[in-house]
Protein backbone atom coordinates (compact mmCIF):
# COMPACT_ATOMS: atom_id res chain seq x y z
CA UNK A 1 0.00 0.00 0.00
CA UNK A 2 0.94 3.65 -0.63
CA UNK A 3 1.03 6.40 2.05
CA UNK A 4 -1.03 9.37 0.74
CA UNK A 5 -2.15 12.92 2.33
CA UNK A 6 -5.29 14.73 1.50
CA UNK A 7 -5.26 18.36 2.53
CA UNK A 8 -8.61 19.57 1.86
CA UNK A 9 -10.51 23.08 2.02
CA UNK A 10 -14.71 23.01 2.85
CA UNK A 11 -16.68 25.91 2.93
CA UNK A 12 -16.62 27.86 6.09
CA UNK A 13 -19.05 28.53 8.55
CA UNK A 14 -20.51 24.76 7.59
CA UNK A 15 -22.64 23.43 10.35
CA UNK A 16 -20.86 20.64 11.99
CA UNK A 17 -22.68 18.06 11.32
CA UNK A 18 -22.20 18.70 7.70
CA UNK A 19 -18.50 18.73 8.32
CA UNK A 20 -18.27 15.42 10.02
CA UNK A 21 -20.32 13.80 6.97
CA UNK A 22 -17.40 15.03 4.69
CA UNK A 23 -14.96 13.69 6.55
CA UNK A 24 -16.94 10.25 7.36
CA UNK A 25 -17.73 10.02 3.40
CA UNK A 26 -13.89 10.69 2.77
CA UNK A 27 -12.68 7.98 5.38
CA UNK A 28 -14.98 5.23 4.30
CA UNK A 29 -14.26 5.31 0.25
CA UNK A 30 -10.72 4.65 1.53
CA UNK A 31 -11.70 1.81 4.32
CA UNK A 32 -14.45 0.57 1.87
CA UNK A 33 -11.59 -0.09 -1.13
CA UNK A 34 -9.39 -2.00 1.66
CA UNK A 35 -7.24 1.26 2.96
CA UNK A 36 -6.55 2.62 6.56
CA UNK A 37 -6.91 6.14 7.48
CA UNK A 38 -4.32 7.08 9.93
CA UNK A 39 -4.71 10.36 11.56
CA UNK A 40 -7.12 13.16 10.92
CA UNK A 41 -6.18 16.71 11.74
CA UNK A 42 -8.74 19.76 11.67
CA UNK A 43 -6.22 22.81 11.12
CA UNK A 44 -9.63 24.75 12.10
CA UNK A 45 -11.27 27.55 9.88
CA UNK A 46 -8.64 30.37 7.86
CA UNK A 47 -8.50 32.97 5.97
CA UNK A 48 -8.05 32.33 2.46
CA UNK A 49 -4.62 33.86 0.58
CA UNK A 50 -7.38 34.84 -2.49
CA UNK A 51 -10.76 34.43 -3.37
CA UNK A 52 -11.65 31.35 -4.36
CA UNK A 53 -14.72 30.17 -6.62
CA UNK A 54 -16.16 27.52 -6.76
CA UNK A 55 -19.92 26.38 -7.21
CA UNK A 56 -20.93 29.63 -8.93
CA UNK A 57 -20.10 31.53 -5.23
CA UNK A 58 -16.91 33.22 -4.16
CA UNK A 59 -15.10 32.44 -0.69
CA UNK A 60 -12.82 34.19 1.21
CA UNK A 61 -12.76 31.83 4.18
CA UNK A 62 -12.64 28.23 4.55
CA UNK A 63 -11.89 24.69 7.21
CA UNK A 64 -8.73 23.36 6.11
CA UNK A 65 -8.39 19.73 7.61
CA UNK A 66 -5.83 16.83 6.73
CA UNK A 67 -6.17 13.04 6.50
CA UNK A 68 -3.20 10.83 6.09
CA UNK A 69 -4.10 7.09 4.45
CA UNK A 70 -2.43 3.82 3.25
CA UNK A 71 -4.74 2.69 -0.19
CA UNK A 72 -4.07 1.49 -3.44
CA UNK A 73 -3.83 4.44 -5.91
CA UNK A 74 -7.25 3.55 -8.05
CA UNK A 75 -8.70 4.47 -4.28
CA UNK A 76 -7.06 8.38 -4.88
CA UNK A 77 -8.82 8.47 -7.84
CA UNK A 78 -12.30 7.52 -6.74
CA UNK A 79 -11.47 10.24 -3.62
CA UNK A 80 -11.03 12.82 -5.91
CA UNK A 81 -14.13 12.40 -8.23
CA UNK A 82 -16.42 12.54 -5.24
CA UNK A 83 -14.17 15.86 -3.79
CA UNK A 84 -14.93 17.46 -7.41
CA UNK A 85 -18.22 16.92 -7.23
CA UNK A 86 -19.01 17.86 -3.51
CA UNK A 87 -20.34 21.17 -2.91
CA UNK A 88 -19.09 21.37 0.63
CA UNK A 89 -15.35 21.47 -1.12
CA UNK A 90 -14.01 24.22 -2.02
CA UNK A 91 -10.49 22.61 -2.82
CA UNK A 92 -8.14 19.51 -2.27
CA UNK A 93 -5.18 17.39 -2.91
CA UNK A 94 -3.73 14.31 -2.48
CA UNK A 95 0.21 14.06 -2.06
CA UNK A 96 1.91 10.41 -2.43
CA UNK A 97 4.23 10.78 1.01
CA UNK A 98 5.97 7.59 -0.02
CA UNK A 99 5.59 3.79 -0.99
CA UNK A 100 6.96 2.41 2.47
CA UNK A 101 7.00 2.51 6.01
CA UNK A 102 11.15 3.86 5.72
CA UNK A 103 9.93 6.48 3.17
CA UNK A 104 7.88 7.99 5.91
CA UNK A 105 9.40 7.40 9.31
CA UNK A 106 12.70 8.44 9.44
CA UNK A 107 15.40 6.16 11.59
CA UNK A 108 16.94 7.29 14.98
CA UNK A 109 20.21 7.21 12.97
CA UNK A 110 19.05 9.54 10.42
CA UNK A 111 17.59 11.97 12.83
CA UNK A 112 20.28 12.22 15.31
CA UNK A 113 18.11 10.99 17.99
CA UNK A 114 19.55 8.42 20.45
CA UNK A 115 17.43 5.66 22.19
Amino acid sequence: MVFYELFCISRSRLVEANLKDLVKQSSLIVMNKGGVVRALKPWGEKQLPYRIRRHQEYHHEGFHWVMQFDANPTVVGELTKKLNVDPRVLRHSVIKIGTKLEDVVQSPEKTGLRL
